[in-house]
């Protein structure tokens, strides 16, 4: 009997990846159409992203608890089947129902159970595979996240380009080929399943473990820091920016997708040789700066390179905090994946929220107009430069967090 092909399953973990950056960064190029077509406002489109991260937030909870009785394959099947159902609703209901809020938030639900699943299951199926250097196979994995975007970014953008942005749903139905065929070969592949492994330890002893609760803070700085600029950075130039669509969408989110996987592949190539922690401190360092030249840049071409410094910062976080987790605490098993995607997702889901929140209160204030006047900026561009610069928040507490002294473990 041939021995198990496991080089296939890795390849299809990396297009489970490539589905969670379609299902996550398709919507918001949408969120212009959205907002001048379907009547939405800023506001309702923070709604939901947060809506998205919070449902994704409940499986992920859902999976720690029930995935290993479930097994690998038959969840992560149906999570990519949901995740396909999803994209196909996002191009169907806001054509059929008459609230197109309640239509996106229907496609967007079924995303995010789909995305939920793929988040918890991708990396324990790949980091249980036999072989070393887990670490750069960790980032090597999620490097496949940024091409996937990059990937959604810009096709998205020539295909707009090309059958004209009143056509927009016919894209999500074009996407949705892609997990289904991840659901195809996840149900073909060699798997380790659960079973098969040494028993994880149980939740309440790994949140017990000394450290624990910083690995957690840093995947939720992990999570806001990168989706602020991914989820509003299409439209941080479109609206705020005053560029056309095309440019703003190549030079601003598919820069950010490109460096934030240039950096993961290369740290899969070296990560070996790699200290964790000061690479991640070095990475919120560039997150800051890039946040930074984003919200105060004079000109829209520097605000545009900010967002492609952030996506190289933001490029060892994620990954990273997943390997430094996997490594301080070995015997984690699926619990410890399912918590560093509980903690993951809701940064994904607080940050986006709170820099739309934050916009709409700048835009509405009194004194806005004079304000924007005085720096030179639409009323829309201050409210946006200030949402987006509630990233920096998140980023200096990866920094701190990564810079802090380490806590032994107890068992």
């Amino acid at each position: 009997m041939p021995p198990p092909d496991y080089d296939s399953t890795r390849r299809t973990a990396y297009l489970g990846y490539v589905t969670q950056a379609i299902i996550n960064n398709l919507p918001p190029l949408f969120f212009v159409i959205f907002r001048r077509d379907l009547g939405l406002e800023i506001p309702q489109l923070g709604s939901l992203v947060l809506a998205n991260f919070i449902i994704q937030l409940i499986v992920d909870l859902l999976a720690v608890r029930y995935v290993d009785r479930i097994g690998y394959r038959p969840s992560i099947v149906f999570g990519t089947l949901m995740a396909a159902l999803g994209l196909f609703s996002l191009g169907i209901l806001p054509q059929l129902l008459p609230n197109a809020f309640l239509a996106l938030f229907i496609a967007l639900t079924l995303n995010a159970v789909g995305g939920g699943l793929i988040e918890v299951l991708v990396s324990p199926i790949v980091n249980f595979l036999p072989g070393e250097a887990k670490a750069s196979r960790m980032a090597l994995l999620h490097s496949f996240y940024c091409w996937g975007h990059l990937a959604v970014v810009i096709l998205t953008t020539l295909m707009l380009l090309a059958i004209g942005e009143d056509r927009w749903w016919l894209l999500p139905l074009f996407w949705m080929s892609v997990p289904l065929a991840a659901a195809f070969l996840f149900s073909r592949v060699p798997i380790i399943e659960p079973q098969e492994q040494e028993a994880g330890l149980p939740v309440r002893r790994l949140l017990r473990q000394g450290g624990f609760g910083l690995i957690l803070l840093l995947m939720l700085a992990a999570g806001a820091g990168e989706q602020i600029m991914a989820q509003w950075s299409s439209f941080f130039a479109e609206a705020g920016l005053g560029v056309s669509k095309v440019t703003g969408d190549l030079m601003g989110p598919s820069l950010f997708a490109l460096l934030m996987g240039t950096g993961r592949f290369i740290t899969g190539l070296i990560g070996s040789r790699l200290r964790l922690r000061r690479t991640l401190f070095v990475g919120g360092i560039t997150l800051s700066a890039g946040y930074l030249l984003s919200a105060f840049a004079p000109w829209p071409v520097l605000s545009l390179a900010g967002c492609a410094i952030a996506g190289l910062g933001v490029s060892v976080m994620w990954p990273g905090v997943t390997s430094l987790a996997a490594e301080r605490y070995p015997g984690g098993g699926t619990a410890l994946f399912g918590l560093l995607a509980v903690a993951g997702d809701l940064g994904c889901a607080m940050g986006p929220w709170l820099a739309g929140l934050v916009s709409a209160a700048v835009m509405a204030a009194p004194t806005a107009a004079d304000t924007a006047a005085r720096f030179g900026f639409t009323v829309t561009e201050l409210g946006l430069r200030t949402g987006i610069l509630i990233g920096l928040v998140f980023s200096v507490l990866l920094s701190v967090g990564a810079g802090s002294p380490e806590r032994g473990r107890r068992s």
